[in-house]
């Protein structure tokens, strides 16, 4: 390969390093200092980034596309390989949706997914891009976090998804702190309406963080969660037990 070549694909990495380590965006000025480049180039490459959706420019400035989504949802086949038999255990034994997702940032992302067979269910597609704090799974990734991290990834403005949804830096940090204390989260119409869910942290080699999930219509939630709970715990524990955990 060029070494003009080589060097514009270090340049591009650097700056999507950069953006990895800013989930609410940032300006070009601010791009260019973090990074260390010139404003100029700077500007072409978010230009050329932006067109292969890899960054997003919008009111908070720039920030990591949906091509980044997608690609680390593609980037994690193996763990989704390995958790998929018991995942699909899972979903027969409850009757209800499993999802399978991976930190990102402000987000958690679906990499793969078990869709309940019942006629009311709560389904989406794989790669979906859930916003961490308003979901079961986002926030017990988000409580698996150290408090630094949680800190830094919650000082900015949290969307508001529902009349529910979390978004006081004191209710959610009194959630977090629940969820480690009892081992998993639970969101009650936080990121749909009609919608609830509970959420488990995964323990798996290498440094992605992958959480489990239980999507549920609210009309039937209260009923079965005691049930699904100690379901889900046990498809955790056979997960991380395949994973040499």
């Amino acid at each position: 390969m060029a070494d003009t070549e080589s060097g514009v694909i270090a340049r591009a990495a650097a700056l999507l390093k950069v953006l990895e380590t800013q989930p609410h965006g940032v300006s070009l000025s601010q791009l260019a200092r973090l990074s260390g480049l010139p404003r100029t180039t700077v500007h072409r490459l978010v230009a050329s980034l932006e067109a292969q959706q890899f960054v997003s420019q919008g009111s908070g400035g720039v920030s990591l596309g949906p091509a980044m989504a997608r690609l680390a949802a593609a980037a994690h086949t193996d763990v989704t390989a390995l958790a998929r038999p018991c995942i699909e255990a899972l979903g027969r034994r409850t009757r209800e949706t499993v999802d399978l997702c991976v930190f990102r940032g402000l987000h958690a992302i679906s990499v793969d997914q078990y869709p309940c067979d019942q006629e009311l269910r709560v389904v989406s597609p794989i790669g979906t891009a859930f916003p961490i704090h308003t979901t079961a799974h986002g926030k017990a990734l988000l409580a698996a976090l150290p408090t630094a991290e949680q800190a830094a990834l919650l000082s900015g403005t949290l969307e508001r998804r529902t009349a529910r949804t979390l978004c006081e830096p004191a209710a959610l940090r009194a959630e977090l702190a629940l969820i480690q204390r009892r081992g998993y989260a639970q969101d009650e119409e936080e990121h749909a309406g009609g919608v609830c869910g509970l959420g488990v942290a995964l323990v798996t080699a290498g440094s992605a963080r992958y959480a489990l999930s239980l999507a549920v219509p609210a009309y039937r939630f209260a009923a079965q969660a005691e049930e699904l709970l100690r379901a889900l715990v046990q498809c955790k524990a056979e997960i991380e037990a395949l994973a040499g955990q």
